[in-house]
């Protein structure tokens, strides 16, 4: 879930920029510093949106520059468990599927795609069932629900986001798409 959240946080002003330090300044070392980070408490970090206030610098033994703290907005993406997300597989591979879930992406399982046994395709980038003409492959839109999340501060690249697909009005648009108008018909022909 995308959030604007108000934020504090401690830039570093170098030396050869002090003559003007500015809210677009600190915005800049701000986007620098903070997009693209994973936090615990507010997720993502997506974008700094604007600079309230920027505090009385504090200068630091043996250090160049000068500390500055700083009150902004920022859009933040914080995926919350049992949240139903739509996205797009980037990756298909043997195990499942990566989607793109906003700034990160989740994995969706093969077990928690369908119930039918679904086979990767390695040539064609997809999981095919050999029940049905159902298959699942990169740049399909599906829908999906985050059922477990661990998030790396450290390394955001190493969060992990459990999907599944497996629950009624979960799974790729299309497929939902033929239930919906399934549905219509047997309700037309009552």
């Amino acid at each position: 879930m995308y959030k604007r959240v108000k934020l504090k946080d401690t830039v570093e002003v170098p030396p050869e920029e002090l003559g003007d330090v500015s809210p677009d300044l600190v915005k800049r070392l701000l986007q620098d510093k903070l997009e693209g980070r994973m936090d615990e408490e507010v997720g993502s970090v997506v974008s700094i949106t604007t600079v309230h206030d920027i505090g009385e610098g504090t200068v630091l033994p043996n250090r160049p520059g000068v500390y500055y703290e700083a009150e902004f907005n920022a859009v933040t993406f914080d995926p919350q468990m049992q949240e139903v997300v739509d996205g797009t597989i980037v990756e298909v591979v043997e195990f499942g599927a990566f989607v793109g879930i906003g700034p990160v992406d989740g994995l969706l399982h093969v077990s928690q795609i369908s119930d039918e046994y679904l086979a990767f395709d390695r040539e064609n980038q997809r999981l095919a069932s050999s029940e049905s003409d159902r298959a699942i492959g990169v740049e399909d839109a599906v829908r999906a629900r985050i059922v477990t999340k661990s998030i790396d501060e450290r390394n955001p690249r190493d969060s992990k986001i459990g999907l599944t697909a497996k629950q009624p009005g979960l799974g790729k648009h299309g497929w939902l798409a033929e239930e919906f108008e399934k549905r219509e018909e047997a309700t037309a022909g009552e």
